[in-house]
């Protein structure tokens, strides 16, 4: 049973610098099923950014590019998120769906708050 437990969220001011995590547990880690989301209210979710095969390869949203970083170390996967605006307020969760899987495993999310 797949377990991702998001954590590393807050409220910041515009400008500012997060660091999400998400701890995976209850399966073998695998990287490249991984990806953040992020929701805010009112809208759909909406994919953030994506690693794949050993993180030689990423892909970012075009509204994060060259602010956020995603990468992966052990069974962890981070969200550095750094020079935050308004938009960026949202829910943000990891996600995993992997070759044979038949829905998204999701955590519970973590708040992101900038103004």
């Amino acid at each position: 049973h797949v377990q991702l437990v998001e954590s590393g969220g807050g409220s910041v001011q515009a400008g500012g610098s997060l660091r999400l995590s998400c701890a995976s547990s209850g399966w073998r880690y695998i990287s490249n099923c991984m990806a953040w989301f992020r929701q805010a209210p009112g809208k759909e979710r909406e994919g953030v950014a994506v690693i794949y095969t050993g993180g030689e390869t990423t892909f970012y949203a075009d509204s994060v590019k060259g602010r956020f970083t995603i990468s992966s170390a052990g069974n962890t996967l981070y969200l550095q998120m750094n020079s935050l605006k308004t938009e960026d307020t949202a829910v943000y969760y990891c996600g995993a769906f992997c070759t044979g899987w038949k829905s998204w495993k999701w955590g519970q999310g973590t708040q992101v708050t900038v103004s």
